[in-house]
This record gives structure tokens, C-alpha cells and sequence, in this order.
């Protein structure tokens, strides 16, 4: 068995995270918005290290849970959240506009509502 307390705790940082992510990426029309203003550049370092931290995140809850937590929400690409999080972490000047725009107007939605139902399914 793991940690609950800690895993919720993580879980919610991941919930905060996102919701930061949703909110100020609102504006976003397109990927060229975050390249054709210093305000987007900047949102665009913004939102890259913050789903860099979610798939920090995420790795370690998988670890502190021996792998036993993520499997039971399969609708989810883990690896490849935490794929993510390395590709920035180590090839950060390779990083695409147009992949950030993707994962956040596509992915970053149901993301959150896994999260939330794991926070909920953990508090019960």
C-alpha cells in the first residue's frame, strides 16, 4: 500500500497546475500566438515548465505507488506525460510551439478530470 496523503497531495498540485495552464492559455487561438508576442513567448516558457512539472509529478506518484495507481485510469498516456517532461527537461530548445498548443487545447482538459476523479477515488 502507499502513502495516500502524499499521492492526494501531488495530485493536487498537478489539479492546481492545470487549471494555472487552462486559465492563462484562454487567449491562445493558435500556436502562432505564443511566437508573434513577447507575452506569448513568455506564456509559452510559462506553460512548457509547468507540464514539465506535471510529468515530474506524475512520475513520482507512479513510483511512490509501485505503479499501481496510474494503471487504473487507462484513458491516460502516461508515458507519454512523462515522455513530455523529459523531452523538455533535456531538448528545451527543440520544443515545438505547435506541440505545446496541441497538448494544451487537447490534452490538458481530460487530464484534469482524470485528476480530479483520482483525488476523489483516493479520498473515499
Amino acid at each position: 500500500m502507499f502513502d495516500k496523503t502524499i499521492v492526494i497531495d501531488g495530485l493536487l498540485r498537478i489539479e492546481e497546475t492545470l487549471l494555472h495552464i487552462i486559465d492563462r492559455t484562454s487567449w491562445i487561438k493558435d500556436a502562432n500566438d505564443f511566437a508573434t508576442t513577447p507575452q506569448g513567448v513568455d506564456l509559452l516558457d510559462v506553460v512548457t515548465i509547468r507540464l514539465m512539472t506535471v510529468g515530474e509529478e506524475i512520475r513520482k506518484i507512479d513510483k511512490r505507488t509501485k505503479g499501481q495507481l496510474l494503471v487504473q485510469y487507462p484513458n491516460i498516456e502516461w508515458r507519454k506525460i512523462i515522455g513530455m517532461r523529459n523531452f523538455i527537461a533535456h531538448e528545451y530548445f527543440s520544443i515545438d510551439a505547435a506541440d505545446i498548443f496541441d497538448t494544451v487545447k487537447i490534452d490538458v482538459k481530460p487530464l484534469l478530470t482524470t485528476i480530479q476523479q483520482m483525488i476523489s477515488d483516493l479520498k473515499k
